[in-house]
């Protein structure tokens, strides 16, 4: 059967059983129908809260399954008796109808509703969009009511934004044509990239979110001074168009197992987290906590505990690494088309990818972690076996688990060993840089510790920028997120497996002032997607009882 089969043949339970499950109070509770709301309530973590964080290798066309683990594995602890409850990100349109599908896990290990999650949801993306595209359109009536603030028009740094995978947006022109308006250059960000996303993601309460909103920098004056959103006055009503999306979404998984699912941020061209709320309002009602973050462990761990843990004071109490033997034999030279036969040359060859993203979690950042592998039915034995030697190599164990196929069932013996890895975390966790490293040494400690690079080069636009910036705003002490392909350790998507001794290509150094980080463009990656050749939006189908083929 497909996902959506199985979905559909799944009885969902009322959300206000779940929140019962919790222990969220009815008056903290606001439904959007029968299996959905938000919660209202103000996170207070349980002082022993654990959290487990699940990260993955680099991504291949084989897939990972990061998420269908991350949700079978929270299932797992429910039945084993350790109260759980998720914390995961909401799906963007634009990989929903592009090439990548939809994000609610997959089999017997999904969250649902699932077509409403991957669709419209609560409306939290369009409420972002909104407040992003509010704050353009201020920008540019600024300039042409008189322009008060002198705003040169060549140096509006703000971009607008839409949920869409739209490669012709990378780059248009407004107010073409338009009497008496400045024409300039502009161009859109995918909504997941934007900074209204990562704000949302990181605010603490409604007035940090004002806060951080006004904060955000949207252009220079003629005579290099910042613009800020707050100079516009429009944090306000940003806010208001925020308000509601600001809390949490409570869902549920197949097995019944309570889910947050808030915010989206993808983790190659952002941050790559669910929001701060939504993981401690998780912990707020649960002993154990599941969350993932976005991508491979180079891109989405990185930047959970580099930028998420350092702003929230989250620290994970056990790391768990999703690895498939399929991705592996890729990454090793594998015949994409051949990937179901045994090859144990292959697999032992792309074995590197893993083992680097098992030495970062336990070297680097010092934190308790275990191998997950997903396991598909073409696997053998001998090749689940050379996974699970290979890591013992490194003192970490690794444990298959089928939670496509038996939901929590699947990964009861893994639930089993991070309920262990928890209680045996030491309290030694760092972070890859300090607040206290230059912008260039912190790019470059994650570039040479975590990605295998030799060096860092910085393009003379990406020197420029970073100058800019020194003298116009205090970066001095802010984290750095760097936006690079998602495919290989390198910003050269065809270095598969573990490259080492390349140079990381720093091409534009980004300011965002709301969220609270630099933005590092590493290669030719883009903020804005393009479709592929045939995309998912092709494939769909809705009939008239309203049911849809072809969601993935």
């Amino acid at each position: 059967m497909t996902d959506i089969e199985i979905a559909r043949l799944c009885k969902l339970q009322s959300i206000t059983k779940i929140a019962d499950k919790l222990g969220v109070n009815s008056d903290d509770l606001d439904l959007y129908g029968k299996y959905k709301a938000k919660v209202c309530s103000k996170p207070n973590p349980q002082k022993n809260a654990k959290l487990i964080l699940v990260t993955a290798i680099n991504p291949t066309a084989a897939g990972e399954g990061k998420t269908t683990v991350s949700i079978g594995l929270a299932d797992a602890l429910n039945i084993i008796g350790a109260k759980t409850c998720l914390a995961l990100r909401e799906p963007s349109l634009g990989p929903v109808f592009g090439i990548k599908g939809g994000a609610t896990g997959g089999g017997y290990s999904q969250i649902l509703p699932m077509e409403d999650i991957n669709l419209h949801f609560t409306g939290d993306f369009h409420a972002i969009t909104s407040a992003n595209n509010l704050l353009c359109a201020l920008i540019d009536n600024s300039i042409f009511q008189g322009n008060l603030l002198n705003i040169n028009p060549d140096r509006v740094v703000f971009n607008r934004t839409m949920d869409v995978n739209d490669r012709a947006l990378r780059g248009v022109a407004v107010n073409h044509g338009v009497k008496d308006s400045a024409e300039r250059n502009e161009k859109f960000n995918i909504t997941a990239a934007c900074e209204v996303m990562a704000v949302l993601s990181l605010a603490s309460d409604l007035n940090d979110l004002k806060n951080r909103l006004g904060n955000i920098l949207v252009a220079y004056t003629y005579d290099g001074k910042p613009v800020f959103a707050r100079d516009l006055q429009a944090q306000e009503s940003m806010a208001i168009l925020l308000k509601d999306a600001l809390r949490p979404n409570l869902v549920q998984t197949i097995g019944g197992t309570p889910a947050f699912v808030h915010c989206g941020p993808f983790a190659n061209i952002a941050h790559g987290c669910n929001s701060v709320q939504a993981t401690k309002l998780a912990m707020s009602y649960a002993p154990y906590t599941v969350t993932e973050a976005g991508f491979g462990a180079d891109l989405g761990a990185e930047k959970f505990l580099d930028v998420k843990c350092r702003m929230s004071g989250l620290k994970p109490n056990a790391v768990v690494i999703v690895a498939t033997v399929r991705a592996l034999k890729l990454n090793g030279g594998a015949d994409k088309n051949n990937l179901a036969s045994e090859d144990l040359d292959a697999l032992n060859k792309g074995m590197c990818n893993l083992l680097r993203h098992v030495s970062n979690i336990k070297d680097v950042y010092r934190l308790p972690c275990i191998v997950a592998i997903n396991r598909f039915t073409g696997d053998t034995e001998s090749e689940i076996a050379a996974i699970e030697n290979a890591v013992n190599q490194l003192g970490i164990q690794a444990l298959d688990c089928d939670v496509w196929g038996k939901g929590g069932q699947g990964a009861v013996a893994l639930a089993k060993k991070v309920v262990k890895l928890c209680a045996s975390d030491n309290g030694l966790f760092r972070y890859a840089y300090q607040d206290t490293d230059s912008v260039e040494n912190k790019i470059r400690n994650i570039a040479v510790k975590i990605y295998g690079a030799a060096s860092v080069e910085f393009s003379p636009k990406a020197l420029e920028s970073l100058k800019s910036l020194s003298e116009a705003v205090d970066i001095s002490k802010l984290p750095v997120v760097i936006a690079k392909t998602q495919y290989s350790f390198s910003d050269d998507p065809t270095l598969l497996g573990a490259p080492s001794g390349f140079v990381l290509n720093v091409r534009d150094i980004e300011y965002r002032g709301g969220a609270g980080f630099l933005v590092a463009l590493a290669g030719n990656m883009l903020l804005m997607p393009g479709l592929p050749k045939r995309p998912n939006a092709v494939g769909m189908t809705i009939s008239d009882d309203g049911t849809i083929d072809g969601l993935y």
